[in-house]
């Protein structure tokens, strides 16, 4: 025992301490479970689509178990000898003659050029071609294969400024929900079938494209509401900020930080980003000027209130323009075919790729959008192929082929490399059809989970003070539906008294007439 200026105590007067310590923190353990079982319980009751999610995923779990067994096909052969230009070009003679049946006139008042069904209808025959020049080793169509990736990737930089700069949602729920429509079925693939993310490039070039168009128009929309600028002088700020960024990272040293991504040893990211590395900024900057092409499309290509009201422009005069439009735009295809799409040795070509893949993209939007009949008409087979693309994506390398894209599954009998004609052609459309079936699957089964995990996180970033105010808002609009209830009632019963007055003063007249 020592006195020293201190509190006197003894060690065994801890042991009382110590279990009024205990039962502290078990009393604060019990009070955060119980919190938290609350908080659990209030999320699972206001998340209306957990149902749907959960099903979702069962849904996932039995696609991914498809792609394993497909990529894993016991009887297969080698792509390579699977090499056959004819059937290359047949099946997308095929492609044509259904796009021709199954075309849609909407007709409208307005000029929309590159429309949502457009901008699917472009996707779906881009992926058509794409997934056939996989499956019947179509070498000699690298370099237009290079134009229909850059294409998405321009697209991607494209459209998603044109929403940023219209919706100006710049939000967590918009971030989140864009990551997983592109990388949520992508990434579980690779984790179930066990390959890398290099083999799906598009995925992680579309999610680059993504939020270097989300950067951009946040920071322009900054310098608009927060310094002042004008709307062009914001943008064109921002754009050109991007392009230094661009320019500074793949012109240089910078570059070789895609080395460090990928298996060891690979250069497939490094090769895949220096082949687009401006393709995204390239469609924001025609995002930018898309409103005056717009323009200048309802101007040549609606009819006119009066020739007063536009001078000499006629009918004439617009199918001149769209006739001019359509040279023009031939003329930009053949321009990048003359100059470099000729090209056999893709180690040619390659190295021009990032600085002229934008003459074709204006050339066929150039002929495609060359008339009003043109802008509103599109194929429904098209726009229903390009919605999934994504999703054939990924799955023609596990379904549609197997072992990676590395061979050919041979699922009827007697079709390998040496079979008939008849049975290769079988082949296909069975394989084909399964694989159009499941990415269809997979394509709701994202969108499902998309939409669910963005409404949960909805639920999980409100503010607690936003419950209050929906009881008091519930309780205010019981109270007023009670209030009119009343009224109602009050109302009814005093014409009922009126009515009652009025009978009684004309019995009481009718008697004292007689009388």
């Amino acid at each position: 025992w020592r006195m020293e200026g201190k509190r006197r105590f003894h060690p065994k007067s801890q042991q009382p301490r110590r279990q009024g310590s205990l039962a502290i923190h078990i009393t604060a353990m019990t009070s955060f479970l119980k919190n938290t079982r609350g908080c659990y319980t209030k999320i699972c009751n206001s998340w209306k689509g957990k149902n749907d999610f959960l099903k979702a995923q069962c849904h996932v779990c039995i696609i991914l178990v498809i792609a394993l067994v497909g990529n894993n096909w016991p009887n297969s052969y080698p792509r390579n000898d699977n090499h056959d230009p004819k059937m290359f070009w047949a099946m997308n003679a095929a492609l044509l003659v259904a796009a021709l049946f199954t075309l849609k006139h909407e007709p409208s008042d307005r000029i929309t050029m590159l429309s949502r069904h457009q901008t699917e209808e472009w996707k779906g025959w881009m992926q058509w071609a794409f997934i056939l020049y996989h499956y019947y080793r179509a070498y000699f169509a690298y370099n237009e294969i290079r134009v229909f990736v850059s294409a998405y990737v321009w697209m991607t930089g494209f459209g998603n400024f044109l929403y940023f700069d219209k919706k100006r949602d710049y939000s967590w729920e918009r971030l989140l929900s864009m990551w997983l429509r592109i990388n949520y079925f992508p990434l579980l693939l690779c984790l179930v079938v066990g390959v890398p993310l290099e083999l799906f490039y598009i995925v992680p070039l579309h999610t680059v494209a993504f939020f270097l168009t989300f950067a951009t128009c946040y920071a322009a929309d900054a310098l608009e509401t927060k310094r002042g600028m004008s709307y062009w002088t914001s943008r064109i700020v921002a754009i050109l900020a991007t392009f230094l960024f661009l320019v500074v990272f793949y012109e240089t040293s910078l570059k070789n930080v895609l080395l460090l991504f990928g298996q060891s040893g690979s250069q497939e990211y490094l090769f895949r980003f220096s082949s687009d590395k401006y393709t995204a900024w390239v469609g924001i900057v025609n995002g930018l000027w898309w409103k005056k092409c717009g323009d200048f499309c309802s101007w040549a290509y609606s009819a006119p209130a009066s020739e007063e009201q536009h001078g000499c422009r006629n009918r004439l005069s617009a199918r001149c323009i769209g006739w001019l439009q359509c040279v023009l735009g031939f003329l930009l295809i053949v321009a990048w075919y003359v100059g470099f799409g000729y090209l056999q040795d893709k180690l040619q070509y390659n190295p021009w790729h990032p600085y002229i893949f934008f003459l074709p993209i204006y050339g066929w939007l150039m002929i495609r959008n060359s008339s009003k009949y043109l802008m509103e008409v599109h194929s429904t087979a098209l726009d229903f192929f390009g919605k999934i693309t994504l999703e054939t994506y990924t799955l023609q390398f596990h379904l549609f082929m197997c072992k990676n894209v590395q061979h050919i599954p041979i699922v009827v009998p007697g079709s390998g490399p040496d079979g008939p004609f008849i049975l290769k052609l079988l082949n296909m459309l069975l394989s084909g059809t399964v694989f159009i079936c499941v990415a269809m699957w997979a394509r709701k089964v994202t969108v499902t989970t998309q939409t669910t995990v963005v409404e949960l996180f909805r639920e999980l970033s409100r503010p607690e003070n936003d419950d209050d105010e929906e009881k008091i808002r519930s309780i205010t609009n019981n109270s007023e539906a009670k209030m009119k209830d009343k009224k109602s009632s009050l109302s009814e019963e005093m014409s009922r008294l009126v009515s009652n007055k009025n009978d009684v003063e004309i019995e009481l007249t009718e008697a004292a007439s007689k009388n």
